[in-house]
């Protein structure tokens, strides 16, 4: 195998069993020559990962953001970030998100660029200010979309969070009036995340290894665990997914790692690259 670049998920696939990078990743990473490319691609807003790309020492290296809605490019040196394309969610499709979710126990989060919006302080804002180690702007999700009508600008991720039930039924809902529009998965049982159809990890992939490094798709290591990682697994000349994936992440894989939990991608960096 030729491989010039990595591209990795974070969540379930990256991180351990503390959500955190083990000493072994680490170690695995920064021994991979500097040259190389090692993208993060995650569903999480930059700033949920800019400090993990601290700790693996590619703080130079572009990363995708709401699952390739979002696509920066860190020139070595530069204080701020070059946009490779961003790709938004329109205000009208995320007004009527939130006013579906109404009445219910559904927490409705917005994200655009490196803000998050979260409606009120509850086990859902802490949990998550928690694992991605930021701050939620916190208050009424209404002036919010006023604003974005005025500026005629939208989100790259809105995020649903809660009672199991009421998710099932707000995804379905969703499905309905919005399929051909939004990209609709549930994370986990309490999660469902959406973002715009048209894009994924695997496009952003391409645009990023095209426009700025003359690498092929099927020169790429990539890893993943959920089913926004499928099309990214299929996509690359590696794709491999941790033994904890879901079963048609796996099925889509070239290979099987350990489990993130036991640094499963440290293993195969360290198998094929070290």
């Amino acid at each position: 195998m030729n491989i010039k670049a990595i591209c990795s998920d974070i969540d379930g696939t990256l991180l351990d069993s503390r959500r955190e990078l083990s000493p072994r990743t680490i170690s695995a990473i920064k021994a991979l020559d500097k040259n190389m490319p090692v993208i993060l691609a995650s569903s999480r807003m930059p700033g949920a990962m800019r400090h993990l790309q601290e700790e693996l020492g590619i703080l130079h290296h572009p990363m995708i953001c709401f699952n390739g809605g979002y696509v920066l490019l860190y020139n070595e040196g530069a204080e701020t970030p070059t946009v490779v394309d961003s790709v938004q969610i329109p205000v009208s499709t995320c007004s009527a998100i939130v006013e579906m979710a109404a009445g219910t126990d559904i927490h409705v989060s917005l994200y655009t660029e490196d803000l998050w919006y979260a409606p009120q302080v509850d086990k859902w804002t802490e949990k998550e200010e928690r694992v991605t180690k930021v701050s939620a702007n916190v208050g009424a999700l209404g002036p919010v979309l006023d604003n974005w009508h005025a500026s005629n600008t939208g989100a790259h991720k809105v995020m649903c969070m809660g009672p199991e039930q009421e998710l099932a039924q707000m995804a379905e809902a969703l499905t309905e009036r919005f399929g051909n529009e939004i990209y609709i998965y549930r994370s986990k049982s309490t999660y469902l995340e959406l973002a715009p159809r048209t894009i994924s990890k695997a496009t952003a992939l391409e645009l990023i290894l095209q426009n700025n490094y003359g690498i092929a798709m099927t020169e790429v290591m990539a890893f993943g665990d959920n089913y926004n990682d499928i099309d990214m697994l299929k996509a690359v000349g590696k794709g491999i997914a941790v033994a904890n994936a879901r079963e048609e992440v796996k099925a889509a894989a070239d290979e099987v790692t350990l489990k993130s939990t036991e640094d499963g991608v440290a293993v195969a960096i360290e198998k094929y690259l070290l």
